[in-house]
Protein backbone atom coordinates (compact mmCIF):
# COMPACT_ATOMS: atom_id res chain seq x y z
CA UNK A 1 0.00 0.00 0.00
CA UNK A 2 1.28 3.64 -1.01
CA UNK A 3 1.06 6.66 1.05
CA UNK A 4 -1.11 9.40 -1.21
CA UNK A 5 1.17 12.26 -1.77
CA UNK A 6 -0.23 16.24 -0.96
CA UNK A 7 0.46 16.72 -4.99
CA UNK A 8 -2.72 14.18 -5.32
CA UNK A 9 -4.61 16.58 -2.69
CA UNK A 10 -7.47 18.85 -5.20
CA UNK A 11 -9.31 21.41 -4.16
CA UNK A 12 -13.65 21.31 -3.90
CA UNK A 13 -15.54 23.37 -5.79
CA UNK A 14 -18.05 25.81 -3.94
CA UNK A 15 -20.93 24.87 -3.05
CA UNK A 16 -23.89 26.62 -5.00
CA UNK A 17 -25.35 29.50 -3.90
CA UNK A 18 -28.19 29.26 -1.75
CA UNK A 19 -30.39 32.29 -3.18
CA UNK A 20 -30.00 34.23 -6.10
CA UNK A 21 -28.05 37.35 -6.52
CA UNK A 22 -30.60 38.83 -8.96
CA UNK A 23 -33.19 40.66 -8.00
CA UNK A 24 -36.22 38.63 -7.10
CA UNK A 25 -38.94 41.29 -8.36
CA UNK A 26 -38.73 43.48 -11.28
CA UNK A 27 -39.39 46.50 -8.84
CA UNK A 28 -35.88 46.45 -7.70
CA UNK A 29 -34.71 46.38 -11.78
CA UNK A 30 -37.14 49.64 -11.94
CA UNK A 31 -36.07 51.27 -8.94
CA UNK A 32 -32.51 51.04 -9.69
CA UNK A 33 -33.05 51.99 -13.20
CA UNK A 34 -34.90 55.67 -11.68
CA UNK A 35 -32.02 55.64 -9.60
CA UNK A 36 -29.34 55.63 -12.20
CA UNK A 37 -31.52 58.33 -14.25
CA UNK A 38 -31.84 60.85 -11.44
CA UNK A 39 -28.20 60.31 -10.62
CA UNK A 40 -27.77 61.22 -14.62
CA UNK A 41 -29.77 64.46 -14.82
CA UNK A 42 -28.06 65.41 -11.84
CA UNK A 43 -24.91 65.43 -13.37
CA UNK A 44 -26.19 66.90 -16.29
CA UNK A 45 -27.66 69.55 -14.21
CA UNK A 46 -24.44 70.36 -12.49
CA UNK A 47 -22.41 70.30 -15.37
CA UNK A 48 -24.37 72.64 -17.09
CA UNK A 49 -24.48 75.00 -13.56
CA UNK A 50 -20.59 74.79 -13.63
CA UNK A 51 -20.12 75.61 -17.28
CA UNK A 52 -23.01 78.59 -16.93
CA UNK A 53 -20.67 79.72 -13.87
CA UNK A 54 -17.46 79.66 -15.63
CA UNK A 55 -17.51 83.78 -16.24
CA UNK A 56 -17.66 84.07 -12.37
CA UNK A 57 -14.22 81.03 -11.77
CA UNK A 58 -12.34 83.45 -14.43
CA UNK A 59 -13.13 86.47 -12.54
CA UNK A 60 -12.62 85.37 -9.64
CA UNK A 61 -8.65 84.70 -10.65
CA UNK A 62 -7.96 87.96 -12.20
CA UNK A 63 -9.76 89.63 -8.80
CA UNK A 64 -6.87 87.75 -7.26
CA UNK A 65 -4.54 89.06 -9.80
CA UNK A 66 -5.35 92.68 -9.04
CA UNK A 67 -5.44 92.21 -5.40
CA UNK A 68 -1.82 90.70 -6.13
CA UNK A 69 -0.74 94.08 -8.08
CA UNK A 70 -2.89 96.12 -6.22
CA UNK A 71 -0.06 95.29 -3.10
CA UNK A 72 2.86 96.13 -5.08
CA UNK A 73 2.94 99.72 -5.62
CA UNK A 74 4.39 99.90 -9.09
CA UNK A 75 1.59 98.02 -10.32
CA UNK A 76 -1.33 99.34 -7.98
CA UNK A 77 -2.71 102.61 -10.08
CA UNK A 78 -3.33 99.96 -13.34
CA UNK A 79 -4.52 97.40 -10.93
CA UNK A 80 -6.65 99.71 -10.10
CA UNK A 81 -7.47 100.81 -13.14
CA UNK A 82 -8.78 97.28 -14.11
CA UNK A 83 -11.07 96.77 -11.69
CA UNK A 84 -13.99 98.45 -12.53
CA UNK A 85 -13.67 97.11 -16.00
CA UNK A 86 -13.63 93.45 -14.62
CA UNK A 87 -17.06 93.52 -12.71
CA UNK A 88 -18.58 95.42 -15.78
CA UNK A 89 -17.48 92.25 -17.71
CA UNK A 90 -18.96 90.01 -15.29
CA UNK A 91 -21.88 91.85 -15.22
CA UNK A 92 -22.31 91.76 -19.15
CA UNK A 93 -21.61 88.17 -18.76
CA UNK A 94 -24.35 86.85 -16.77
CA UNK A 95 -27.45 85.38 -18.56
CA UNK A 96 -29.06 88.49 -19.84
CA UNK A 97 -26.44 90.69 -18.52
CA UNK A 98 -26.95 92.64 -21.93
CA UNK A 99 -29.04 95.37 -19.93
CA UNK A 100 -25.78 96.41 -17.40
CA UNK A 101 -23.84 97.70 -20.48
CA UNK A 102 -25.69 101.14 -20.74
CA UNK A 103 -26.00 101.50 -16.83
CA UNK A 104 -24.10 104.20 -14.87
CA UNK A 105 -24.37 106.11 -11.63
CA UNK A 106 -27.81 105.23 -9.27
CA UNK A 107 -28.85 102.70 -11.62
CA UNK A 108 -25.50 100.94 -11.96
CA UNK A 109 -25.44 100.82 -7.79
CA UNK A 110 -28.81 99.42 -7.86
CA UNK A 111 -28.28 96.74 -10.65
CA UNK A 112 -25.08 95.43 -8.69
CA UNK A 113 -27.28 95.57 -5.11
CA UNK A 114 -30.34 93.94 -6.73
CA UNK A 115 -28.24 90.93 -7.62
CA UNK A 116 -26.12 90.66 -5.02
CA UNK A 117 -27.00 88.82 -1.39
CA UNK A 118 -25.11 90.46 0.65
CA UNK A 119 -25.20 94.19 1.33
CA UNK A 120 -22.82 96.08 -0.96
CA UNK A 121 -21.67 99.82 0.04
CA UNK A 122 -23.48 102.09 -0.67
CA UNK A 123 -21.27 103.74 -2.88
CA UNK A 124 -19.37 101.00 -4.56
CA UNK A 125 -20.88 102.35 -7.94
CA UNK A 126 -19.40 105.55 -7.29
CA UNK A 127 -15.95 104.06 -6.16
CA UNK A 128 -15.97 102.37 -9.30
CA UNK A 129 -16.35 104.74 -11.56
CA UNK A 130 -13.51 107.28 -9.63
CA UNK A 131 -11.48 104.15 -10.03
CA UNK A 132 -12.56 104.66 -13.76
CA UNK A 133 -11.90 108.18 -14.12
CA UNK A 134 -9.97 109.82 -11.54
CA UNK A 135 -6.89 111.62 -12.31
CA UNK A 136 -3.76 109.14 -11.37
CA UNK A 137 -3.14 111.14 -8.09
CA UNK A 138 -6.35 110.52 -6.81
CA UNK A 139 -5.92 107.28 -6.69
CA UNK A 140 -2.56 107.08 -5.65
CA UNK A 141 -4.17 109.22 -2.60
CA UNK A 142 -6.07 105.87 -1.88
CA UNK A 143 -5.18 104.36 1.19
CA UNK A 144 -4.70 100.92 1.44
CA UNK A 145 -7.50 99.69 3.94
CA UNK A 146 -10.00 101.14 0.79
CA UNK A 147 -8.17 99.13 -1.70
CA UNK A 148 -8.40 96.84 0.09
CA UNK A 149 -12.44 97.27 1.00
CA UNK A 150 -12.96 97.84 -2.71
CA UNK A 151 -11.54 94.87 -3.42
CA UNK A 152 -13.44 92.74 -0.53
CA UNK A 153 -16.89 94.35 -2.04
CA UNK A 154 -16.07 93.58 -6.13
CA UNK A 155 -14.72 89.80 -5.36
CA UNK A 156 -17.81 89.45 -2.74
CA UNK A 157 -20.30 90.01 -5.33
CA UNK A 158 -18.49 88.45 -7.81
CA UNK A 159 -18.93 85.15 -5.48
CA UNK A 160 -22.65 85.82 -4.27
CA UNK A 161 -24.41 87.63 -6.87
CA UNK A 162 -27.71 86.32 -7.98
CA UNK A 163 -28.02 85.15 -12.18
CA UNK A 164 -31.21 85.10 -13.31
CA UNK A 165 -32.07 81.57 -14.63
Amino acid sequence: MSIPSIDQLQELPPPAPLASYWPQTWAWAVLALVLLLAVAVWAIWRYRQWQRDRYRREALVQLEVLGVAADDPARRLIALRQLPALVKRVALSMPAGSAAAPLGGADWQAFLQQRSATPLPADLGRQLALLAYAPDASLRELDEQAVQALLTACRNWVEVHHVAA
